[in-house]
């Protein structure tokens, strides 16, 4: 987040008028810069949590789209088959004698 000129107090501490006063101003400055630290390093781990999530996905979806792939195969191969036997039959319906 960007908070432009405005300080942020360190973490678990709310700096107030009265505290700023009884603060030399290079302790306030470096109590911010602190907790700036802090929150990047959490932003920094999150970040690389999600990486290792976006990893996981990706490695998923790639599993999932040769799965697919070998479904549609399969699916072919099965109508094709089902055609031929019924061609078949057909042909074999039609080559019977008729009972009388």
């Amino acid at each position: 987040m960007c908070y432009g000129s405005q300080r942020l107090p360190p973490s678990g501490e709310e700096i107030t008028p009265s505290t700023v006063r009884a603060r030399p101003t290079t302790d306030v400055n470096t109590a911010v810069v602190e907790s700036l630290r802090l929150r990047l390093a959490e932003t920094e781990a999150q970040l690389q949590r999600a990486r290792a999530r976006e990893a996981e996905l990706s490695k998923k979806l790639f599993e999932m789209k040769r799965f697919v792939s070998v479904m549609e195969i399969l699916q072919t191969y099965l109508k094709q088959r089902f055609l031929d036997q019924q061609h078949q039959l057909s042909l074999l319906v039609s080559q019977s004698p008729v009972p009388k």
